[in-house]
């Protein structure tokens, strides 16, 4: 039988997987940045949740941020995972200049379906989002059962914006 969170590709093929990537943005184009990043994750994209709009959580003074979680099916690693979203923040000219300050995207990977990591440049599931309403309440819309039953996260206001395709 079958890992419930695998599904086989092929004969020789790696089994692909259920991986969840938290996305946000608060300078520029925002929805632009957020709309590039899901295009370039291609097919194995299987549901991105509607768009929340959330107040910056820690670092300097800024502007509030667009959130969506996406749901993907693959059979790429945590590692090359790491590298995908990295290179997509890159593609947005990304800054890394102060902790937990603006940016143009920024691209977390949440879950991997039977996959635990603990690195200093890795950690999966990722270890802050039960805190966090801006991950938990889009990852509602993609992945309920990861969501426990009455979680809430007071003090944080989250605003439903709707589908990506019609924000603007």
């Amino acid at each position: 039988m079958s890992d419930p969170g695998t599904e086989a590709r092929g004969p020789g093929s790696a089994p692909s997987r259920r991986v969840l990537l938290g996305l946000g943005s608060n300078l520029g184009d925002r929805v632009g940045h957020l709309r590039g990043a899901i295009a370039a994750l291609g097919d194995e994209v299987v549901a991105t949740s509607d768009v929340f709009e959330t107040a910056p959580v820690g670092g300097p003074d800024q502007g509030r941020y667009l959130n969506v979680v996406v749901a993907m099916r693959t059979a790429v690693g945590a590692r090359a995972l790491l590298a995908r979203g990295q290179a997509l923040e890159a593609d947005a000219s990304r800054e890394r200049t102060v902790r937990w300050g603006p940016r143009t995207l920024d691209v977390d990977i949440l879950w991997i379906d039977g996959e635990r990591h603990a690195e200093p440049d890795l950690a999966v599931p990722h270890p802050r989002m039960a805190e966090r309403a801006f991950v938990m309440v889009p990852l509602a819309d993609v992945a309920p059962d990861l969501v426990p039953a009455g979680w809430s996260a007071p003090g944080q206001e989250v605003t439903r914006l709707g589908p990506l395709g019609a924000v603007s």
